[in-house]
């Protein structure tokens, strides 16, 4: 007597693999940055990637602009700092001050004290 089910073709190997879904459509948004990146910097966008999200999504990553390098380049935005002092404001706790001057320990002091 045998454990195995007893469904036949049910572990035959050839069933083979089989897509657990077809690619998701790149959203419109999606499309107007990636056209925005290829004209500044000349690049060429391939005509099919508009049908896969995740193809399109790793064309932009590898042709988007990187990130300025300089004196600042390290400060965490206004955006982050106006959201640190809400929560500040909130816990009626002070900011560190050299969380003004470093993004990620600002990242770290608003995850250690924004409200559950």
């Amino acid at each position: 007597m045998s454990l195995e089910p007893q469904i036949p073709g049910l572990f035959s190997p050839e069933q083979g693999v089989l897509p657990i879904s077809s690619p998701r459509a790149a959203t419109q948004k999606q499309i107007d940055y990636a056209r925005a990146i290829a004209q500044k910097t000349g690049a060429t966008m391939p005509k099919n990637l508009s049908a896969n999200r995740a193809a399109l999504s790793a064309w932009i990553d590898t042709h988007k602009p990187k990130a300025p390098v300089g004196r600042f380049s390290n400060y965490p935005s206004s955006k982050q700092v106006a959201f640190a002092e809400r929560i500040a404001r909130v816990k009626r706790r002070d900011i560190p001050q050299e969380c003004f001057r470093d993004k990620n320990m600002m990242s770290k002091w608003i995850d250690g004290n924004k409200p559950r």
